[in-house]
C-alpha cells in the first residue's frame, strides 16, 4: 500500500507536470507573431544555405534578419532589400540615405533580398574584428549573439538579449541542425489570411520603438487588421489595450506585437501636451499602459494634464 501511494502521488506530479508544459507550450504558440512566422518561413532556407556557405548559424542569419528588417516590413528592407541593417562603409554598390544613429546616414542597396543575406555573410566573414566568432561551435547561437554585440555590430546593448530571444521564441536554432542536411530552396508554402474585402489595399507597416506598428486608415477595422497579419481580433485588441470592437480612428497606431514596458533610448521623459491622455502617450512611444501608470506613481484613474511630465523609463 505504502508503494501504491507513493508510486500514485509520483503519477499525479508527472500528469501536472506534463499539463504545465502543454499549457506553456500553447501560450508560447500563441504569442508568437505571424508576421514573423512568415518571415522564417520565406527566409530559413536561404538562412541554411548561408550556414553551409560560410559557417554562420542560421539562427543568428534569420534572428538578426527579424529584427534589423522589422520582419521585413521595415523601409530599409522593403526600398532596398536591405534586411541587416548594412551601412555602405566602403560599399561601391547602389545606396540609400536613412535616418539611423545618426540623419541622413548611407546603407548599401540591394536588387533582391539573397543579394542581403549574401552581402553578409560576405560582411561577416570579410572583417578580422568579426574573426573570433568563427572559433566558436556552429550551435552556439548565445555566444554568437553575445559575440556580435562584443565586437560592435550594433549599437544597442540589449542587441545579444534580443537576438537570443528571438532565436528562443521561434525555434530557430532549429535550423543550425537541419542546414547540415538542407540541400534545395524551396518556394514558400505560407497561406496568408483572406478573410478581406476582395477591393482591401495592405497596410504598409512601420517600425519604431522596437515595435512593428501600422497606422489606421479611415473605414479600418481592427478585424481587418487582424485577419491581414494573421492574428485574432482579440488578440491583436491585446496588444493595443483596447476592447474587440473599440472604434478606430484615422490616424491611430496599431501595434502588431506586445509593447514594452518602458520607451526605448533617448526617451527619458514627456510633457504632456493638450488632447492627449494617459493611453495615446503609451501608444506613441510603445509602452504598456500599466506600466506608464506604475513609472510615475499615478493611479489608473489619474488624468493627463498639460505641462505634466511623465517619465517614460
Amino acid at each position: 500500500m505504502v508503494m501504491n501511494r507513493y508510486v500514485s502521488k509520483a503519477v499525479y506530479l508527472l500528469f501536472l507536470s506534463l499539463v504545465f508544459v502543454g499549457y506553456s507550450s500553447a501560450v508560447s504558440a500563441q504569442v508568437r507573431n505571424q508576421l514573423y512566422l512568415y518571415y522564417i518561413e520565406d527566409y530559413k532556407d536561404i538562412a541554411m544555405e548561408q550556414q553551409q556557405k560560410y559557417k554562420i548559424p542560421a539562427s543568428i542569419t534569420l534572428a538578426q534578419g527579424l529584427l534589423e528588417s522589422g520582419a521585413g516590413k521595415g523601409q530599409l528592407a522593403r526600398k532596398s532589400n536591405n534586411h541587416f541593417g548594412i551601412k555602405c562603409h566602403d560599399w561601391k554598390g547602389p545606396a540609400v540615405y536613412h535616418d539611423d544613429d545618426e540623419e541622413g546616414e548611407c546603407f548599401r542597396k540591394y536588387r533582391h533580398a539573397e543579394e542581403s543575406y549574401e552581402d553578409h555573410s560576405k560582411f561577416l566573414t570579410g572583417r578580422s574584428r568579426y574573426a573570433s566568432l568563427f572559433e566558436l561551435r556552429i550551435t552556439d547561437y548565445k555566444g554568437w549573439a553575445r559575440g556580435l554585440q562584443r565586437c560592435g555590430y550594433a549599437t544597442d546593448k540589449a542587441y545579444a538579449s534580443k537576438l537570443i530571444k528571438i532565436i528562443e521564441d521561434y525555434d530557430l536554432d532549429q535550423y543550425d541542425k537541419m542546414a547540415g542536411k538542407h540541400k534545395t530552396s524551396k518556394k514558400s508554402t505560407v497561406v496568408r489570411n483572406k478573410n478581406l474585402p476582395e477591393d482591401y489595399t495592405p497596410h504598409q507597416v512601420y517600425k519604431a520603438n522596437g515595435l512593428i506598428y501600422v497606422i489606421v486608415r479611415e473605414g479600418d477595422l481592427l478585424s481587418y487588421i487582424a485577419a491581414e497579419f494573421g492574428f485574432k481580433t482579440v488578440g491583436l485588441a491585446d496588444y493595443n489595450e483596447i476592447p474587440v470592437n473599440y472604434q478606430l480612428t484615422e490616424g491611430d497606431i496599431i501595434y502588431l506585437e506586445k509593447k514594452n514596458r518602458k520607451a526605448q533610448k533617448p526617451y527619458q521623459t514627456h510633457v504632456v501636451k493638450g488632447g492627449e491622455s494617459m493611453y495615446s502617450i503609451s501608444q506613441r512611444y510603445g509602452i504598456r499602459l500599466k506600466n506608464l501608470y506604475k513609472m510615475n506613481d499615478k493611479s489608473s484613474d489619474y488624468v493627463a494634464t498639460p505641462g505634466d511630465v511623465l517619465k517614460l523609463r
